[in-house]
């Protein structure tokens, strides 16, 4: 059967938390929700779900447990979090912009402000998903830093961005300077464009793979288990 390239993505941020462990999984946006319990589903089953406010969920959605907020604040500062945030905009060392556009003391336009994102990024491990991989989104130099890059991070213990995936492939920051580099492409992207939608000069190794396939068993819990109504097409509609 096919694989789209919502399914790809799918894929894709699940093995954010591949190997993870006993950590609290916080994904936001469709495929990477799908992703984090495809992960739960299948080679991640340590982690911990939560119905996003204080309960934590099985697999079905069986309640296991209850997540007090002082206990959700231990999660999140000692590096026991792992979340999975949007990026209206991120450069090339994983600083992240969801606050505004322009100059911050008269934006062209405000988003949704820093909210937790400074946070999230020095107190664990913080993946990106983007939607729609543009120059608009990846920039040489974010307008206001809200999610904490590499160059920021001051040597935060718990500070780590172990991926960022848009869907047009795969990309961490594997490099000596932590600056981003592609480390795969979805299958009919090809290198040329990303590098075209990319608003600076990414790290490109001399051979760049193809983002996994899914097994069949993986397809068919997105597909008949997971996401049976396919909600993730309408996030990545190819």
């Amino acid at each position: 059967m096919t694989v789209t390239r919502a399914e790809y993505c799918v894929i894709a941020c699940a093995e954010a938390w591949r190997g993870d462990g006993e950590v609290l999984a916080s994904p936001m946006g469709v495929i990477p929700s799908v992703g984090a319990r495809l992960a739960r589903r299948t080679f991640s089953p340590d982690l911990l779900m939560t119905d996003g406010e204080a309960l934590l969920v099985g697999v079905d959605g069986t309640v296991e447990g209850w997540l007090p907020y002082r206990r959700h604040l231990a999660l999140v500062t000692g590096g026991r979090r792992h979340v999975m945030m949007g990026a209206s905009q991120i450069d090339r060392y994983g600083n992240q912009n969801i606050s505004c556009i322009g100059d911050w003391a008269r934006p062209k336009r405000q988003l949704l402000g820093v909210r937790g994102a400074p946070v999230n990024t020095l107190n664990n491990p913080t993946s990106y998903w983007v939607p729609r991989h543009s120059r608009r989104v990846f920039v040489e130099k974010v307008d206001m830093v809200c999610g904490v890059g590499y160059d920021h991070a001051d040597g935060a213990p718990y500070h780590r961005v172990p991926r960022v995936v848009s869907d047009l492939g795969v990309f961490d920051f594997a490099t000596p300077d932590h600056s981003m580099r592609l480390a795969s492409v979805h299958p009919g992207v090809t290198v040329a464009q990303v590098r075209e939608a990319t608003g600076f000069d990414l790290v490109v190794p001399d051979e760049v793979p193809c983002t996994r396939e899914p097994t069949e068993r993986e397809l068919g819990l997105i597909r008949e288990v997971i996401d049976p109504h396919s909600a993730r097409s309408r996030e990545v509609g190819a």
